[in-house]
């Protein structure tokens, strides 16, 4: 991917009165409440493209990679028909996305759905409702998501605007923050961390939409370069896509002002830098506001956040280049400034205080509904641990000493819906708390002080009744090291209503929750050795919904659960009935 140009303002305009191309199949409509269906086509396929010197093939949308980014407007639909052109199975998440009554098309492989095999397809059908920013979608079988994903575009609905400014504003093609193996495919890497039982090993290369930028061998020619103008204002779509790493984010010689995270708006904040954590987006604005005698170029750049340094972790920066149209020859062909403000690869205490400066917008036009109380508490333990094995010991992950197991030849949707056959798929015990009680962020606890009799392997699940006011109190352990866990919750976003280090104090932190102003995320970045807080209201949530630690080598270890719940008296409040094209196992 060579360049990248700036996706001009108008752009809003034109999808508002329907002037919409998707992949060149036009926008269907109008669906109900005057919302619009688009349709996209999702081939799935190999190609053969070369990073560090070396050619690989790897698993693409379109031959894409990063994939095609899907633009629509709030409450519209998007209907996506995957083809698996490919060699194994595969299905597709909607990341972020609420999905009201349907979470048929919600995607991760034998929760909600079987996935589609080679030489079939099935028709995603995505319903956007309150989102409005940036989101994303990607595989969610395996480790395919490191090279098949891609940007999902919500722009406000026609009549309505962005709350912020949009003089002189354009957006910028999105950039999405990944990582690259230059040996080693997606499915290799799970492979070898099944049968060792070991750790998977560090990404070679952090990279922007695809690239690694002009650090590293063989890269300069395909670096990412956005050109901007003077003057203008700028729209900046960031996604972390990484498999195993949050990111810190920065441009040389540009503050960023925050106004959005995980396609909800916040109060707007001036940043150094970012923190997005795996899974999370971030939508900004760049001000292209350097002197003309500045210089012309400077380096858009991107360094995993390594909160757990006791493990080997990829140590790279990744680079585009932002250059400023008018800037004379001589500038163009001197090096780009590099971002100083950018935190070095350990800097736990940056990312914390980025994140603790989230607050959503609560205005008029984008309120908040914040449970005063909650009808049902859960505190979830987080921890990495080593089971002795022969010929090493094997790790494992687990929520609550509950290390999740997904069913191999059913999905637990489909055997929920289906009522008597969801016994033996699945246990609907899932502890509200941690069966161990130790102090959590003790760094003398041995790494064997989880494993055996503690942990166990398991299909077990959380059953909610439809309406409950429902908090859920994150809690990192110093087992095996403490590290920060982006959670994330399909079906619907939280809000993230307290943080804090070290152990969660029942009698003393709620008196300090925001309630006013929280921000509302998919995803939260749970602090390196301590806590986080998230409030939601159990209503769109109907049936089945996945829950898990967004470092893909956690999910595959077990760091997750299902969430079930009931459906609700009213017709609105039921699910709906199952797609006829559903994957079979």
């Amino acid at each position: 991917m060579g360049s990248a140009a700036g996706t001009p303002a108008v752009l809003l305009r034109f999808l508002q009165l329907g002037v919409f191309l998707a992949l060149g199949v036009a926008a269907l409509g109008p669906a109900a409440q005057g919302s619009r269906v688009h349709h996209y086509q999702f081939l799935i396929r190999k190609v053969n493209v070369t990073r560090l010197c070396r050619q690989r093939s790897i698993l693409t949308v379109n031959g894409q990679f990063p994939g095609p980014t899907i633009r629509a407007l709030r409450r519209d639909v998007v209907v996506v028909n995957v083809r698996n052109h490919g060699d194994k199975n595969i299905t597709i998440h909607w990341h972020g996305v609420d999905q009201p009554r349907n979470p048929w098309s919600d995607g991760p492989e034998y929760v909600t759905q079987c996935p589609i095999q080679p030489g079939a397809a099935f028709a995603y059908r995505v319903i956007l409702s309150q989102e409005e920013g940036t989101l994303w979608w990607h595989a969610h079988t395996g480790f395919d998501r490191a090279t098949v994903h891609g940007a999902i575009v919500i722009l406000p609905k026609h009549g309505t605007a962005f709350p912020f400014v949009q003089s002189a504003m354009e957006e910028m093609t999105p950039i999405i923050l990944g990582e690259w193996w230059r040996n080693d495919d997606a499915n290799q890497l799970l492979e070898d961390a099944v049968r060792t039982g070991r750790d998977v090993k560090p990404s070679d290369a952090t990279n922007i939409n695809g690239e690694p930028g002009d650090l590293f061998p063989c890269s300069k020619p395909g670096t990412v370069r956005v050109r901007v103008e003077r003057g203008k204002t700028y729209l900046l779509r960031v996604i972390n896509a990484g498999l195993t790493n949050d990111m810190f984010f920065a441009v040389a010689g540009h503050r960023l002002t925050v106004v959005a995270t995980d396609a909800r708006y916040a109060k707007p904040f001036a940043a150094d830098h970012l923190m997005v954590a795996s899974g999370q987006t971030v939508d900004a604005l760049l001000r292209a506001d350097r002197a003309p005698g500045d210089g012309g170029r400077y380096y858009m750049a991107a360094r995993t956040f390594a909160s757990n340094t006791n493990v080997d972790f990829n140590n790279s920066t990744a680079t585009a280049v932002v250059e400023y149209a008018d800037a004379p020859p001589a500038a163009r062909r001197g090096p780009p400034a590099f971002p100083a403000t950018l935190p070095a690869v350990d800097d736990a205490a940056a990312a914390e205080v980025y994140t603790a400066r989230l607050r959503s917008l609560a205005s008029e036009a984008h309120p908040v509904d914040v449970p005063a109380r909650a009808d049902e508490r859960m505190l979830v333990t987080m921890a990495v641990n080593l089971i002795p094995s022969a010929p090493a010991a094997t790790a494992r992950a687990s929520l609550n000493n509950v290390s999740f197991q997904n069913p191999a030849a059913v999905d637990i949707l489909g055997a929920y819906y289906r009522g008597g056959s969801a016994r033996g798929v699945y246990d609907a015990d899932f502890p509200d708390g941690s069966p161990s009680l130790f102090n959590f962020t003790d760094p003398g606890i041995p790494a064997a002080g989880l494993v055996g009799p503690f942990m166990e392997r398991g299909t077990r699940v959380k059953v909610m009744e439809h309406g409950a006011a429902v908090e859920v109190v994150f809690q990192d352990t110093t087992v095996l090291g403490t590290e920060s866990h982006p959670m994330h919750l399909h079906g619907f976003s939280f809000y993230v209503v307290g943080r804090g280090l070290g152990n969660f104090d029942e009698g003393r932190d709620p008196a300090g929750y925001n309630l006013v102003d929280p921000p509302r995320q998919n995803t939260v970045a749970v602090p390196k050795g301590g806590w986080a807080a998230i409030r939601f209201r159990a209503k769109n949530l109907v049936r089945v919904w996945f829950m898990h630690c967004h470092l893909d080598r956690h999910v595959v270890w077990g760091m997750d659960t299902v969430f079930i719940v009931k459906d609700g008296k009213a017709p609105e409040a039921k699910m709906m009935r199952p797609p006829p094209d559903m994957p079979k196992c």
